[in-house]
């Protein structure tokens, strides 16, 4: 049995799921809706305010859903009770960052603006404060979502070894390379 598959998904108070008869799941909480379609193989079953999912078969491709589609419905879960949060922060002279509603302009040394707009389900926030790198913080109740925008902004500056710059997820530590040695004669 599958370690993260077997493991049963409490529900909050608050949260409302609906399972229906061609294996679609939604929940509905305070922060929003998700669905998930869930493959014809993997039970998923609502008893005693927990969800339990389970499976047919011992084959390869079923254990590997087993844990996927658990991990999906507990995401759904938590996404719709508590919400998903992640911040960024641009590393290097001149880098800015603006946003008007649910549109975001980034200045990221290039010789164009960046614009990017977000879906509607997405909550952002810009911070920029004196001395201090500008901050983006990006709520979202799909954590899948979130990931994808987060990767997409992160995309336009990578952070590189040698100075430091990019776009960093706040706290991260990009490992340093020393540049050029001056070759001895």
């Amino acid at each position: 049995m599958s370690r993260i598959g077997k493991l049963p998904i409490s529900i909050p108070a608050g949260v409302n799921v609906n399972i229906s008869d061609d294996n679609v799941i939604t929940v509905k909480g305070p922060k929003g809706e998700l669905t998930q379609k869930v493959d014809p193989s993997i039970t998923v079953k609502m008893e005693n305010g927990e969800i339990q999912v389970s499976r047919s078969s011992d084959e390869k491709q079923e254990r590997a859903f087993h844990g996927l589609y658990r991990a999906l419905i507990n995401n759904m879960v938590v996404g719709v009770s508590e919400g998903y949060k992640k911040e960024l922060e641009l590393v290097g002279v001149g880098f800015r960052v603006s946003n008007t509603g649910n549109v975001m302009e980034f200045a990221l040394g290039y010789t164009h603006p960046i614009f990017v707009v977000l879906p509607p389900e997405m909550k952002v926030e810009t911070k920029t404060e004196r001395n201090k790198n500008p901050q983006i913080i990006l709520e979202s109740c799909d954590k899948q979502l979130l990931g994808m925008v987060c990767a997409k902004i992160r995309s336009f500056r990578k952070p590189e070894p040698y100075k430091g710059k990019g776009v960093l997820f706040k706290g991260e530590v990009v490992r340093r390379k020393s540049g050029k040695s001056a070759s001895a004669k």
